[in-house]
């Protein structure tokens, strides 16, 4: 509990440097959602009474502590576009990011480890030296580049994928996997070449254990070894770096999420960050550092339950 205690209180302190600064860098901006409120009208006046009814004309830390105290209240403000709670959109849009993550989550996997499994089986052959290179020859291109080259081959060319928008998946679960594979496959490119390489560095290292000769003295085959005895104990590393994927992941949505048109999180933020509309901004903004914070506060605590020694370590300090 005192382990606990202690990260709790971490983390409130990091959600609140992160809103502030970001609250802080929203009002550098120039111009503002009253000026932009009023680009037809063409006053002074109509800019001034704007401000003044939207608040804009207090200073910031009293604005800051006003959206601070009706947060922690579950009321993150309303949108001066179109009058809509920030809350209310936000679920409207945060299953379709969080369902991107994990469906980008589960493609690097399930080509990752394979590729792991078999490169670290034939550590320093030509598989491994290929696989390797394939892998981080991908990671050195970014998303928004790898997006517009996957929608140019694969939809505008191949005509297989649509190049937009997605089917929701409780109309039809099919059609929603395979219209958000293109977007999914572009978050999880990156993550493959992360993935397979920490995977086969832990279990380069377990297989020369102790155990691991005992296993092959008995006679068992190198793939009972590897799967049986090698692979549970070499994945701690990598589930770790999955949880911290995730949270960061979260904020990478947005390119992706503007490129397909993806009403998401993202796009949401995106499109209010163009219309300076800033309070919608800042609910985003604290969810995806409400996501981030926990997914790092779980794999925190899920270390001190894989290993005490971590759990009495740091309640000490």
């Amino acid at each position: 509990m005192r382990f606990v205690r202690k990260k709790l209180i971490q983390l409130a302190i990091v959600l609140f440097a992160v809103t502030f600064l970001s609250f802080l860098m929203l009002n550098l901006l120039p111009g503002d959602t009253a000026e932009r409120l009023c680009a037809g009208a063409g006053t002074d006046e109509c800019v001034s009474e704007k401000r003044a009814e939207l608040g804009l004309d207090r200073p910031v830390p009293i604005r800051y502590a006003e959206w601070l105290g009706n947060a922690v209240t579950g009321d993150l403000g309303t949108s001066a576009r179109n009058q809509q709670p920030v809350w209310e959109a936000i679920q409207q849009r945060l299953p379709l990011t969080l369902e991107l993550l994990l469906y980008s989550q589960f493609l690097a996997l399930i080509v990752a480890v394979p590729m792991g499994l078999l490169a670290a089986q034939r550590a320093g052959g030509l598989y491994d030296r290929i696989s390797t290179s394939t892998l981080f020859g991908l990671l050195s291109v970014p998303n928004f580049m790898l997006a517009l080259i996957l929608l140019l081959v694969f939809s505008k060319r191949l005509g297989w994928f649509p190049a937009v928008g997605y089917t929701p998946f409780t109309e039809n679960p099919l059609e929603n996997l395979w219209s958000l594979f293109l977007p999914a496959l572009t978050l999880a490119v990156a993550e493959m070449a992360v993935y397979m390489r920490l995977l086969r560095t832990d279990l380069i290292a377990t297989l020369q254990e102790d155990y691991i000769t005992m296993a092959k003295a008995k006679g068992m085959s190198s793939g009972r070894v590897l799967l049986r005895h090698a692979f549970r104990p070499s994945t701690f590393s990598l589930v770790t770096v999955i949880g911290l994927n995730f949270g960061r992941l979260i904020g990478g949505t947005l390119i992706v999420e503007v490129i397909f048109a993806l009403n998401g999180i993202g796009k949401y933020t995106v499109d209010s960050i163009l219309g300076q509309d800033y309070i919608p901004v800042q609910g985003a903004v604290l969810v995806i550092a409400i996501g981030y914070v926990l997914v790092n506060f779980a794999v925190d605590l899920f270390y001190a339950v894989l290993d005490p020694r971590i759990r009495h370590a740091r309640a000490l300090i």
